[in-house]
């Protein structure tokens, strides 16, 4: 499928692992042509549909300042699979986004 915004600009190498059974540390790395103003955003739910996204409320941050990963607490996890969307923004282009289902068990 082809996305909205700049090729290269949406995060890379993006994992979730949970530990202490409610927390959840996320973390990505920006795109390889992302532009130096690139400020990226997680957002996760229980599925697609849910209609209850969360945002991160703990972001980690590069040296930059950049977005480069969340620490999520007592998270609630209801299904086997989530869906996660990062988005960016920039005030250059336009920044696609990346979204991924993932299988928590296997976090």
């Amino acid at each position: 499928p082809v996305f909205a915004g700049m090729n290269g600009s949406a995060i890379e190498n993006f994992s979730c692992v949970i530990y202490n059974v409610s927390l959840m540390n996320c973390t990505w790395q920006a795109g390889r042509d992302a532009p130096e103003d690139t400020q990226y955003f997680l957002y996760w739910q229980n599925s697609r549909h849910d209609g209850d996204a969360v945002e991160c409320e703990l972001y980690m941050k590069d040296e930059t300042g950049r977005n480069t990963g969340c620490r999520f607490q007592n998270v609630k996890i209801d299904t086997e699979i989530a869906y996660f969307l990062v988005n960016g923004s920039s005030k250059d282009s336009l920044i696609q986004f990346y979204d991924e289902y993932i299988q928590l068990y296997e976090i």
